[in-house]
Order: structure tokens, then sequence, then C-alpha cells
């Protein structure tokens, strides 16, 4: 894809009707534990994030950049409503995430978000048409339109011809692919991704983040990089050190 598109890309909602908003978000952890800080406790923690507060639009593409450590991974999974904030509000698409329980969030999750992890996460067992249709069992979608999404889905990823191949016969830029696919197949408002270049090389790389920056014109994209070609390209750059915001634009 060429600049062209970022420059055509229609212009984002208005705040006030973010799709995605974190409002002085605190996340403490208890050293060596997931679990909560817990008030009292002599146990030493951890603040990952510090009085964070950003907002994402549909039609926005969102790079979260910032050293190891700074708290990228930490925003990006109370975005994803895979953890609840200490303190501060996080809502998804209008929705309260600290309000929802372990299976509210499950529920948001599935029908709002869509996540691509660093690390693919692919079922091995299943072909790259399964993959992406997996989703779609929750939802209740026939057999006969899954398979037909998931395999319109992969041919608009370049993959239509690899639907019927395992993740340990594609490449590393096909399973990413396949990754993207299965995001975004229950056409969820949020898309988020961890790292989804950092295992490739440029030229895949590009490839893959080609088809990301097209599908920001249909949601809420955030992408956590240390790749400079993701930052360049984002519509935005939200910076991060020791879990401060040090820039957002």
């Amino acid at each position: 894809m060429s600049d062209s598109v970022s420059e055509h890309r229609p212009p984002a909602a208005a705040d006030s009707a973010a799709t995605l908003r974190c409002e002085r978000v605190v996340r403490e952890y208890t050293r060596g534990s997931d679990s909560f800080f817990s008030r009292g406790s002599d146990a030493p923690t951890v603040r990952a994030l510090d009085g964070v507060s950003i907002s994402v639009s549909t039609g926005e593409f969102v790079a979260i950049a910032g050293p190891s450590g700074s708290g990228k991974s930490t925003l990006l999974h109370l975005l994803a409503a895979l953890d609840t904030p200490t303190r501060g509000d996080v809502r998804v698409a209008g929705t309260d995430v600290r309000s929802l329980s372990n299976r509210g969030r499950t529920k948001l999750r599935r029908d709002t978000i869509g996540i691509v992890f660093q690390h693919f996460h692919l079922l091995p067992s299943l072909s790259a048409r399964g993959n992406v249709a997996l989703p779609l069992i929750e939802r209740g979608v026939s057999k006969r339109d899954r398979r037909a999404r998931a395999e319109d889905l992969l041919e608009q990823v370049g993959l239509g011809d690899r639907a019927g191949h395992k993740p340990g016969e594609l490449s590393g830029g096909e399973q990413q692919r396949v990754a993207i696919a299965r995001a975004l197949v229950s056409d969820p408002a949020v898309l988020i991704a961890d790292e989804p270049t950092g295992e490739l090389d440029t030229e895949t790389g590009q490839r893959v983040l080609d088809y990301i920056e097209q599908t920001a014109t249909e949601r809420a994209v955030v992408v956590a990089t240390h790749d400079e070609h993701v930052i360049e390209r984002a519509d935005r750059v939200v910076r991060l050190r020791d879990g401060h915001v040090v820039s957002d634009g």
C-alpha cells in the first residue's frame, strides 16, 4: 500500500465518541505475580502504568511506542479487556471494562475486539481456514458460513491458495496474516496488535502492515511496536516511558 492511503483516510470521529478510552489509568502489580496491589500489604509493588489517559476513535491507526518496561504491553492488555486497571477508567465501545465480570469481558472481546498476538497463537492441528473460523464457533455461526467468511478473509490477505495448510506448513509472514484474518473474522470495532511485525523480515512486515493499515478505515486500531516503519505510518504515536505518556501526537 502506498502512503496515499493514509492521506485519503477519512477523518477519525470526534474524541467524545472515542471507541477506546483510558482515563487516569493506574495498574499496579505485586512484584513476582499478576495479582492486584492489596492495600496494607507489605509485598513490594510495581506500578506499570501511572495516570495514563488516551483515546482512539474509529478510523484511527495509533502506535504505542516506548522502551521495554515502559508499559506498552500492560496498556495493550487493558485496551483489549484482557486485564482491568487498579484505578481509573477503561472503556471499550462505551463499555466500562472494570464493571464487567470475567465472563462479561470474554463476551466483550468476542464481540468487539480482535487481538493479534506477537507469537500468532495459531492451533497447529487446524488449517489456516480452521484457525480463522474458530472465533465464529462461539457466536453460533453455521459451518458453511464460517468456512465462507474464513476463505474470504484469507483471500483478502493473499492466502486464498493456502487455506488448507496447517501453521507448520506456512512461513512466519503467512502465519501472521492468518492471525490477522482470525482477529478480523468477527468484524470487530477494535483491532489490537502486539508487535505484529516484530519477527518478520522487512518485506513481509510491510505487507502485514499494509493490511493492518487498510483495516483502520473501519475500526480503531492500536499497535504496540518498536518498529519504526509502523511508527512512521501510524496516524498518531503515543509514547510511554516508565508507565507515563510522554507524548501523544
